[in-house]
């Protein structure tokens, strides 16, 4: 059956970017399914509590999903460093920003290969680039760089199935987490993703893309 319009997935919809996602995607036709904590959602999900992962894979099957956007992250417990560290935070950022994505990817990959479009993306940082490391925020910049190879072998396991998986940097973003004083739009931050994700061949499944379109070094 013909798709009669593209659909999104965005996982933490109902703050921040993935709000803004949701919104602008909406406003361009596109059917959304957003994806937010809580029991009253339409679409209850907290990505460490693999039987929510299940159920949302099961009330899904079937239905092809263009762009499985793997939004919802934490930044943890503010201001761990050498010295320190809180190690039971430190678990908790890894749970959400690391193996939650692993679990709802492998739970809707099948739905994301039935799709159009056939696009995994996955809300990283430039915390996460180890070449660009400053050794700050330590915690959430290790999870982000285990995210970035997670989408890196991903994106060899699902080649050959026409799958695009890429991790993309929202750049500093006046949001929740990255505060008042931070230098980008919401709306712009989300304006430039789409963008890139709307320009995505397959040569640049596994790369590392900016807002602005351009790569990040690992």
């Amino acid at each position: 059956m013909k798709q009669t319009m593209p659909t999104v997935l965005i996982t933490g919809a109902s703050r921040g970017l993935g709000r803004e996602l949701a919104r602008q995607y909406a406003e361009d036709g596109w059917r959304i399914i957003g994806t937010e904590r809580g029991a009253k959602a339409e679409y209850p999900l907290d990505v460490t509590k693999r039987d929510q992962v299940a159920q949302l894979a099961a009330k899904l099957k079937g239905a092809p999903i263009d762009v499985l956007f793997c939004n919802a992250g934490i930044i943890g417990k503010r201001g761990m460093a050498l010295g320190s560290f809180d190690y039971d935070a430190w678990e908790e950022v890894l749970r959400v920003n690391l193996l939650g994505v692993a679990s709802v990817i492998e739970a809707l990959v099948e739905n994301v290969a039935a799709s159009e479009r056939k696009v995994i993306a996955v809300m990283s940082s430039r915390l996460g680039s180890i070449t660009e490391s400053s050794g700050v925020t330590l915690p959430y910049a290790t999870s982000k760089a285990a995210l970035n190879l997670l989408a890196k072998g991903l994106a060899a396991t699902l080649a050959s199935r026409g799958i695009v998986v890429v991790a993309l940097s929202p750049g500093w973003v006046r949001t929740d987490m990255g505060g008042a004083g931070a230098p980008l739009s919401p709306q712009s931050s989300v304006g430039g993703l789409r963008k890139v994700i709307a320009g995505l061949k397959p040569s640049d499944s596994g790369k590392f893309f900016s807002h602005d379109g351009s790569t990040i070094p690992w």
